[in-house]
């Protein structure tokens, strides 16, 4: 590799360090979350706010605490007794209603386990609320001061089911309660096949008086079970407003302003994690308002809150509200969003390059589909991406050739205006345009494939559907960082090294295969440069043992498949190898003068 092309290198790997941080950095600060001014909600009133604990977050999110871990599945013998709750069955999940206050608050998915193991058990998505890992969700009814009041349903109201009542995709289930003046509220539940539920709230005046109250839903969570929050994913209060997502606020924003209220319409307003979300859609025929409030003790509610509505003696009112409580599978977020819910798509934090991402993941989806296994899906990605970028690699070889071939003349320039840097410097650029030469030509198939890598480093760490993918052997999920530790003799010891430490057998491979490729290239004659390219397989295996199994196989799958085709090339193109054999030897003696 010559000095131009190492040039190129190391301009190729600024620019990936850019689009890894700077471009997300940039977009936040040209446009800030607008949710971060506090203005009032209306909605009902909040506890009394306490200090927050401070849980400490994994990626994936959950109770991290062992007291907690325990304390929750003990209140969920206790809380979910089936005495007093309608069983949910449908594909996509499973749980129950509460007949105490009608909430939605046990919900466990169908398709996702809690763990890699595949007997670890269904992902939990709601709990009760009073349990460690609450999160649910509530529809109601409130004054239009946003009070309770007696003659409304509360949070301890008990409503009445039918006999037997089990709310699946094809039978809807309807609670009802009356109050002393002979109004009834009915709350009707439905259940599709993946993860949405429709939830109807229809008021009857049977009595001889007037009536006005507030519709409203909420979904109210505990931080302890969140995701990290980091630079490039969001986990915390989001939601569309104006046909535009907002990744927005954090719980840290949300305690300090106590309330927060969304601008303009909302398409819908909910939770996130990584994988995971709740969220509340409103019904398209009322203008309803949304906010975030913090309740203090680590607990946060983002509110739904429709229009009051008038219901004279006689007269009936409902309005319908969707939920969706579950996994952030790509397909069916698309589905939800072409049935009319804006935006609902991009409840994935894609990013800015969505355009790109989506398709890597269709393609690698694809791919599964015909073998089965994502790791080996991984790698058929990889050769289809060399596969494109062949001609070009022939191109730059090529343009490698044409640089050495000139390079006796670059080093009479060099040697005749070594006291003149910019003189030399044009002369060699019009040293490249007399022989057609492109000295950039070298650095296109790496920046060709910073698009690839990015957009399956996104795939790894948002899809859901990569979640708990095994490859072979100790690789058990791709979307987590090798397993095996060298330091702690690959899990016999009982230790877990520091990140940076933390070199697998993956992140070994990765280094043996990026010095293996970069030994068919020339010696660098600056020694210097030399020994940076020497040490740079290595040090590229330290910045990468953290990252995800899955991206440390298709690197490892690009470096093989570089070193045949710089075999392949090498052979077609005699003279750069013979060329690249001399720079070696030159540099090998030039080392050998310097000691």
């Amino acid at each position: 590799m010559d000095n131009q092309n190492f040039k190129n290198m190391v301009l190729a790997g600024v620019l990936t360090l850019l689009i890894f941080v700077g471009w997300d950095w940039g977009m936040k600060y040209l446009y800030p979350n607008a949710n971060k001014a506090p203005v009032p909600a209306a909605s009902a009133p909040a506890p009394a706010a306490s200090a927050s604990t401070s849980p400490a977050h994994t990626r994936e999110g959950g109770l991290t605490d062992a007291a907690d871990k325990a304390l929750e599945a003990k209140d969920l013998k206790t809380a979910l007794n089936p005495a007093t709750r309608v069983a949910i069955a449908a594909p996509g999940l499973s749980g129950s209603i509460n007949l105490i206050g009608g909430a939605v608050d046990d919900l466990t998915t169908n398709r996702h386990t809690a763990a890699v193991e595949q007997n670890s058990g269904p992902q939990r998505i709601f709990s009760p609320a009073g349990t460690p890992a609450q999160q649910f969700a509530e529809f109601g009814w409130r004054l239009p001061d946003g009070r309770a009041d007696a003659a409304l349903p509360g949070p301890a109201t008990q409503w009445a089911a039918p006999q037997g009542a089990k709310l699946t995709p094809q039978s809807p289930v309807t609670l009802s309660w009356t109050n002393p003046a002979g109004v009834t509220f009915k709350l009707t539940y439905a259940i599709d096949a993946d993860y949405m539920l429709t939830v109807t709230q229809e008021v009857s005046n049977g009595g001889q008086a007037a009536l006005t109250a507030k519709p409203y839903a909420l979904i109210a969570r505990t931080e302890k079970t969140a995701s990290i929050d980091t630079w490039n994913v969001h986990a915390g209060p989001f939601g569309a407003f104006d046909d535009a997502v907002s990744f927005g606020p954090d719980y840290d924003e949300v305690t300090e302003a106590k309330q927060l209220t969304n601008p303009g319409k909302t398409d819908w307003i909910g939770f996130t994690d990584i994988y995971w979300m709740s969220a509340l859609v409103p019904d398209a025929k009322a203008q309803a308002s949304s906010g975030f409030r913090a309740l203090g003790g680590g607990l946060y509610r983002a509110d739904l809150i429709y229009p009051d509505a008038a219901i004279g003696p006689g007269q009936s009112s409902a309005v319908s509200t969707r939920l969706f409580a579950g996994a952030k599978e790509s397909s069916v977020l698309d589905k939800y969003e072409a049935a009319g819910i804006p935006k609902f798509g991009l409840a994935i934090d894609w990013g800015w390059f969505r355009w790109f991402e989506k398709p890597i993941f269709w393609l690698l989806k694809s791919l599964f589909g015909l073998v089965g296994n994502f790791g080996v899906a991984i790698m058929l990605l990889t050769l289809i991406v060399r596969g494109v970028m062949f001609p070009v690699a022939q191109r730059q070889f090529a343009s490698m050739a044409a640089v050495k071939a000139i390079q006796p003349k670059m080093k009479a320039i060099q040697e005749r205006y070594k006291d003149d840097k910019q003189k030399q410097q044009e002369e060699i650029m019009a040293l490249y345009k007399k022989e057609g030469v492109n000295p950039l030509g070298g650095c296109l198939p790496i920046l060709l494939q910073i698009p690839v890598f990015f957009a399956l480093y996104k795939v790894l760490i948002l899809a859901v559907e990569m979640r708990h993918q095994p490859f072979a052997l100790w690789i058990k999920d791709l979307s987590a960082p090798d397993p095996l530790h060298i330091l702690n003799l690959f899990g016999y010891l009982d230790f877990t090294p520091p990140a940076f430490l933390g070199i697998g057998l993956l992140a070994l491979l990765l280094g043996i295969t990026m010095w293996l490729q970069f030994k068919l290239n020339p010696a660098q004659m600056d020694p210097a440069q030399q020994q940076i390219m020497d040490l740079m397989p290595w040090l590229m295996m330290f910045i990468m043992a953290p990252f995800a199994a899955g991206l440390l196989i298709y690197w490892i799958t690009s470096n093989v498949l570089t070193i045949a085709q710089q075999a392949y090339l090498y052979s077609k193109h005699p003279q750069l190898k013979a060329q690249a054999e001399k720079d070696t030897v030159d540099a090998e003696r030039a080392k050998t003068r310097g000691k």
